[in-house]
């Protein structure tokens, strides 16, 4: 079983809550159902994160997903703070950031269309994010193979440019605004649409 579901704002990729902790868990999803209680995420997103984020209770499968060695292929929308310049992009598209002793690998880095129906479907966030007056924000698309503790809020924020807002719109070739979910709904994936998690 390979479940996809949209994870929305302030919830941890766990059932079980941290002690202490102010964020919501998977065990408060619901729509459609509540989460089989057999499956696991594979990988994480930050509380603070949102998007696309699989479940499976195949182990084979989780463990082939989370192999640094197949770098499969994840896209997130950043939206960050003022207009990257084309050398932030280019940067960002290098690699060599430092994150902690490791340094990021090269990558893709645009800015999208902000008239794309890609962007302008993107339903507005609960809390909204915070707006700075005299500051615009932009949003930036992020094609990585790795997946380090909060890699793209380190990448932005490296090159001038922290993250208010970030969505994992992607995984290999399976794309959120294919499969239709809201924030906070799960669906169990067809065949094809798995195999899709693992074409580049």
């Amino acid at each position: 079983m390979l479940i996809a579901l949209n994870k929305p704002y302030g919830m941890l990729s766990q059932f079980t809550p941290e002690p202490g902790s102010r964020w919501r868990t998977l065990a408060e999803i619901v729509a459609p159902a509540p989460l089989p209680s057999h499956v696991y995420p594979v990988g994480r997103l930050d509380a603070d994160s949102e998007g696309l984020l699989l479940l499976s209770d195949e182990r084979a499968l989780v463990n082939r997903l989370l192999n640094p060695a197949h770098g499969h292929a994840r896209e997130y929308y950043a939206q960050v703070e003022n207009i990257p310049a084309p050398d932030a992009l280019a940067r960002l598209a290098r690699g060599g950031i430092a994150i902690g002793a490791h340094r990021t690998l090269p990558c893709r880095a645009a800015l999208p269309d902000p008239a794309s129906p890609e962007i302008t479907r993107i339903p507005p966030r609960d809390p909204p994010i915070r707006v700075r007056k005299n500051i615009p924000a932009a949003w930036l698309s992020l094609e990585l193979a790795e997946g380090k503790n909060r890699q793209v809020r380190r990448m932005t924020a490296a090159v001038g440019h922290p993250t208010l807002r970030l969505i994992r719109v992607r995984l290999g070739a399976l794309r959120l605004d294919a499969l239709a979910l809201a924030p906070g709904e799960w669906r169990e994936l067809t065949p094809d649409e798995g195999a899709r998690v693992f074409e580049m």
